[in-house]
């Protein structure tokens, strides 16, 4: 079974492609990485010119985080940028605070996810959620969970999950279990580490997750490509960071 291909979230680099998108380009390039997935076109006007200096340093587009008020606003605009980016993978990164924390709030989320999911699925392309850690948390008597719910109340063809790996364990659960779990439910994967007793984020491979175990599960469920992410990388050169990152992947056998 192959493993997945890997990739970099651009939010890591966030600081860097403010100032030079096309150059850190070519940097992750030099780096090995293949792909990126992105979180706005930093210092440069739109999807075009991101697409050029995309290409130009021998990249592919496997994702973009896309806030789910600009999907819920203009659709069809959001969509038409990924469709000059080559972009097959759309991903609401993030729910802000009002918009959960009751079992009503997550369904009403959930509908949501299903309306821009089917838009998306009407261009050729899929609607991914990415977690973080309090998609774990109970929102009901019953001990319902936010995740159960958004899943529970959308279609499996509709709406997947990228899977944050560090942020499952965040939230208590193992992550090759909740690999398991939803199965051909996920999309694509983010892989951070975590060390310490203060949980921080941490390059693939320094920390406390299991990545050869990870790894296993995400061949063996075909899940095309993990994506390096560090939310934040302390006083490590974010390059440097993402650069661990892929040599550990590297020496896991997944590049």
């Amino acid at each position: 079974m192959p493993r997945p291909q890997i990739a970099v979230q651009l939010y890591t680099l966030r600081d860097l492609t403010r100032t030079d998108f096309a150059g850190v380009m070519k940097q992750v390039a030099e780096i090995g990485y293949k792909g990126v997935e992105l979180a706005g076109y930093g210092n440069l006007a739109g999807a075009a010119e991101a697409k050029s200096a995309i290409d130009a340093a021998g990249l592919q587009v496997v994702g973009a985080h896309i806030g789910i008020e600009t999907l819920e606003q203009n659709v069809d605009a959001a969509l038409d940028d990924q469709q000059t980016l080559g972009n097959r993978n759309v991903v609401v990164p993030w729910l802000p605070e009002l918009r959960r924390g009751t079992t009503d709030a997550w369904k009403q989320v959930a509908h949501s996810l299903q309306v821009i999911g089917e838009a998306c699925a009407t261009r050729g392309m899929q609607l991914s959620y990415h977690n973080h850690a309090f998609e774990f948390d109970t929102v009901d008597a019953e001990g319902h969970i936010a995740m159960d719910i958004l899943f529970g109340e959308t279609s499996p063809a509709i709406v997947k999950s990228e899977l944050d790996l560090y942020w499952v364990k965040r939230g208590g659960r193992d992550p090759v279990e909740y690999l398991n779990k939803l199965g051909p439910r996920v999309s694509l994967a983010h892989l951070k580490d975590m060390a310490g007793a203060d949980q921080r984020f941490a390059p693939v491979g320094t920390g406390e997750l299991d990545f050869e175990k990870i790894l296993s599960a995400m061949s063996r469920l075909e899940i095309p490509w993990g994506i390096v992410e560090q939310d934040n990388c302390y006083e490590t050169p974010p390059l440097e960071a993402v650069r661990t990152s892929f040599e550990n992947l590297n020496r896991m056998g997944a590049v």
